[in-house]
């Protein structure tokens, strides 16, 4: 009877992964018919690769100044030109990778847990639980994220750490919503109520049969999200609540270069070309994510 039961584990666990397989490749090859979001994971991974390898990459020290060589255009010696202290442009870009990869994350693992839970407690359990968890999630939701991010960055303290729990506090609610949306179907759904028929104790039909079913519309929702979590870092920064000098933050380089606009434009402009493309990519990263991992939003 072991070596049957083995043998059934083993056959189970094989088509387990074939089927995985299956899907991974089905996922790839609807992938593959995304352009748009094959650019964005492009652009993306490069700013990974240029975040990890900055030390390697950047031809010069982020925060060593050079005032001869302050505010040159374009050349080849620098290619994206230097501040008015001399630091490369292009060096502190690099090294700005790193900062806005770290936020993003953090903002990410911070917001998609809390909301998914407060979402799915909400619409799993109903009643006072829900009316409770949703109120508080519509006052948070009734104040302009911006401005709420401003008034917790202000009150905590300048600093990357304090604007990461800054975006952190305003970025739950629209997770919640949805995650709370999401929970309301599944938990009428004919699986949930055979386990539920079984025996499946409350907490076991949260964990494991709806949150799951959550997280596939929480990850689009948070990958679409990115780009106003740089947006928003950028404005902390711009504001100086952010990363301070000499950390090379892209909000604050902008709000450094604002000041030379008309005669050294490359200054302020550089830095608002990585917060452009980056963001744009997140974006059409979000949308692929969308069509892959939703079908009720697929192309047709």
């Amino acid at each position: 009877m072991t070596e049957a039961k083995m043998i059934v584990q083993h056959n189970a666990l094989h088509q387990g992964a074939g089927r995985f397989y299956r899907s991974l490749q089905k996922s790839i090859d609807k992938l593959t018919r995304e352009p748009l979001g094959m650019l964005g994971f492009a652009v993306l991974a490069l700013l990974i690769l240029v975040a990890i390898f900055a030390p390697w990459i950047a031809p010069y020290s982020p925060i060593t100044q050079n005032l001869p060589q302050a505010l040159q255009p374009p050349s080849w010696t620098h290619l994206a030109g230097t501040d008015e202290f001399g630091r490369d442009i292009l060096s502190r870009l690099i090294y700005g990778a790193r900062i806005t990869i770290q936020t993003v994350l953090s903002v990410t693992v911070i917001v998609g847990p809390v909301g998914l839970i407060i979402g799915v407690v909400a619409g799993f359990a109903g009643g006072r639980t829900d009316a409770i968890l949703m109120r508080a999630t519509d006052i948070v939701l009734s104040f302009p994220s911006l401005i709420l991010a401003l008034a917790f960055a202000a009150a905590l303290g300048a600093g990357l750490g304090t604007a990461i729990i800054a975006i952190s506090l305003t970025g739950w609610p629209p997770i919640a919503r949805l995650a709370r949306a999401e929970a309301l179907i599944v938990r009428n759904t004919d699986y949930v109520a055979a386990a539920r028929l079984y025996g499946a104790s409350p907490l076991r039909l949260l964990f494991l049969y709806i949150a799951p079913m959550c997280i596939p519309s929480v990850v689009v929702r948070l990958t679409m999200n990115m780009a106003g979590i740089i947006l928003t870092a950028a404005a902390l920064g711009f504001l100086g609540l952010g990363a301070q000098p000499p950390s090379p933050e892209w909000g604050a380089m902008i709000s450094s270069g604002r000041k030379f606009m008309i005669d050294n434009w490359w200054v302020a402009v550089m830095p608002g070309i990585a917060i452009l493309l980056t963001s744009l990519a997140f974006n059409l990263v979000g949308d692929a994510l969308r069509d892959l991992l939703d079908p009720r939003h697929a192309r047709s």
